[in-house]
């Protein structure tokens, strides 16, 4: 598996590279054809958040889903920590998830198969020596304008079901996901209210 560590206004220290590549490699039992995972740092300025100032993203593309994880602490050691579990809990479900189709048996439901999917987990204590090993450089934006795009993506538009596209979602930890609805062909987007409820929405052709 490739392993892409960057960081966003901070610069990656090589035995931090390190220290995440020894912590991913222990994920590769639940797939041994992961092909690749990009890993990246981002520092909070906001001094009120202080507690969780770093956070650290982690996105594992695969044969099959992409499977993603996140978490912020007050260190990128514990920030990492967090963002490994919460990837080690998806990937395990998405090997369980194989092994039933495998099996032909029928598949689980979305409640059944995320019903142990932590919606966080408790802050792991800092590092005390971390903080000189990290340099962030702070970018300027233009704090006039009332809103801005800071993030852009594009992913796969093969046509799934209903039930598909919420075990994605749990996968990559969102709180919504954009599919393509095979049984109505059109876009769609199922979304999290509360506990195991969830909602949908469709576009519909004016045509």
């Amino acid at each position: 598996m490739d392993i892409v560590v960057k960081g966003r206004n901070v610069e990656v220290p090589d035995h931090y590279r390190e220290h995440v590549a020894d912590k991913l490699s222990k994920v590769e039992r639940y797939d041994q054809k992961l092909i690749r995972a990009d890993v990246e740092l981002f520092h909070e300025r906001n001094p009120r958040q202080s507690d969780r100032c770093q956070r650290v993203e982690i996105t594992v593309m695969t044969r099959g889903p992409v499977v993603r994880a996140e978490a912020c602490a007050q260190d990128f050691y514990a920030a990492l920590d967090c963002a490994i579990n919460k990837l080690d809990g998806r990937l395990r479900r998405s090997a369980d998830r194989r092994r039933v189709h495998r099996g032909r048996h029928a598949p689980v439901s979305v409640a059944a198969a995320t019903a142990g999917l932590p919606t966080d987990l408790p802050s792991v204590e800092p590092s005390p020596t971390v903080d000189s090993t990290f340099a962030a450089s702070l970018v300027e934006h233009d704090d006039s304008q009332p809103w801005r795009i800071v993030r852009e993506k594009e992913h796969p538009a093969d046509p799934m079901t209903v039930d598909d596209a919420l075990f994605q979602m749990e996968l990559v930890g969102h709180d919504f996901y954009l599919f393509h609805d095979k049984e109505s062909g059109r876009p769609s987007v199922v979304y999290r209210r509360r506990g195991y409820d969830y909602g949908l929405l469709s576009l519909e052709s004016t045509a």
